[in-house]
């Protein structure tokens, strides 16, 4: 397996990483609704149900504080909906033992688990049919038309000034190749230092083992638009800036103008802070 972290090493005293999603890439509510959610539908055969198990879908995954969940979380969450509400969902709670108590939410990991000879029938059938679900998401996603599937207005400029005083992470829940897709059809790969998506680990992880490189934590930075990312940041002791939904293109000039300034010059802890986890959270 390739470990993308020993080829990386630091070369500037800051640290910048951002999320894709929803946070760059102007691609989250259309894979939700495009992609997820009726491939979920599709795959546990749920038509009788689609228009309500899709806005449940869409409120876990897009509109309330569990926005950005890992896909693997977010389906076990639905499922588990689909189960109390329109009928019974063989192997739910194995799936959701899987997605609790795994290291790795991946396709990797979830191959793995349905091969465990411990498993029950139920509980394999489940992560088997999961696994064809992400499988699933991954083909529609790469037939989304390329024009749909664009960057945030500003997001170019801030990560050309980002690039001159930062090494640049992207941090990613996503599937690698949708993401180096995209970032490469806009030129964007060109200002970024490493790539890391669902098969490095969570972003926790990951942060984490971008931090070993030498970097102070205080010159370090998590940019993202989700809970996820907000936690990610804060389990490393490392700052966080939002990426408002709604506001995408003034969240990124504000970073642009703003906030990495205040993170190279050493201001961007305490009130600056505060003020962007207030306006983070009540945005959700």
């Amino acid at each position: 397996m390739e470990d993308n972290f020993i080829r990386f090493t630091k070369k500037k005293e800051y640290l910048i990483c951002i999320d894709s999603d929803g946070c760059a890439m102007d691609t989250m509510d259309l894979k939700h609704k495009k992609c997820f959610g009726p491939c979920m539908i599709k795959e546990w055969s749920l038509e009788s149900h689609a228009d309500e198990i899709q806005k449940s879908w869409n409120e876990v995954n897009l509109y309330t504080r569990t926005r950005g969940i890992n896909r693997f979380q977010g389906l076990a969450r639905a499922l588990r909906e689909t189960d109390s509400k329109y009928g019974e969902i063989p192997g739910i709670d194995e799936l959701e033992h899987w997605a609790e108590s795994t290291d790795e939410l991946s396709e990797r990991s979830l191959q793995r688990a349905a091969s465990d000879p411990g498993i029950t029938e139920e509980g394999r059938l489940i992560l088997n049919k999961a696994l064809s679900w992400s499988r699933a998401v991954n083909d529609a996603i790469d037939r989304i038309p390329d024009d749909e599937k664009k960057p945030f207005t500003g997001v170019r400029d801030a990560l050309e000034a980002a690039g001159r005083k930062a090494d640049i992470a992207i941090v990613s829940s996503a599937n690698r190749k949708a993401v180096e897709d995209e970032w490469s059809r806009y030129g964007l790969l060109t200002f970024t230092d490493i790539l890391l998506t669902q098969k490095d680990g969570s972003k926790a992880a990951c942060i984490g083992r971008l931090l070993e490189k030498g970097y102070d934590r205080s010159h370090a930075l998590m940019a993202g638009d989700a809970p996820g990312d907000a936690r990610a940041a804060g389990k490393n002791g490392i700052f966080f800036y939002p990426v408002l939904v709604g506001h995408e293109e003034e969240s990124w000039k504000e970073f642009k103008n703003e906030a990495l300034a205040r993170l190279t010059d050493e201001t961007y802890a305490g009130a600056y802070q505060k003020k962007k986890l207030d306006e983070f959270w009540s945005n959700l």
